[in-house]
């Protein structure tokens, strides 16, 4: 991490293990609240979060995505995760088939 850009590795999709420079924006909101421009320097990434299925056991959680690159281990397995949402709208689930390709 420097002062001006992010060095960061590809962990998923078609280039694993790239890397990519994230560079720091300026951002300058247009508000008639303010007499003055406000500039702001910040990196656009996002926080994310990310447990096993073993790990989410006893969890209860809002949103839910579960990423399936292969076959659950057991339909046990695939229960432990599904059963983490409280509600089927926070639930998403990516199953990719050989090629990489989403399944629809």
């Amino acid at each position: 991490m420097g002062n001006k850009v992010l060095e960061v590795e590809v962990t998923t999709g078609s280039n694993i293990g790239d890397l990519v420079l994230i560079p720091r924006i300026s951002l300058t909101p247009q508000s008639a609240r303010t007499p003055f421009p406000i500039k702001r320097r910040q990196f656009p990434v996002k926080v994310a979060f990310a447990m096993t299925i073993n790990k989410s056991q006893g969890q209860t959680l809002k949103n839910v995505g579960v990423y399936l690159p292969e076959p659950v281990f057991s339909h046990g397995q695939l229960y432990v995760a599904l059963s983490r949402a409280t509600s089927p709208v926070g639930l998403k689930i990516l199953i990719v088939n050989r090629d990489n390709d989403p399944w629809d």
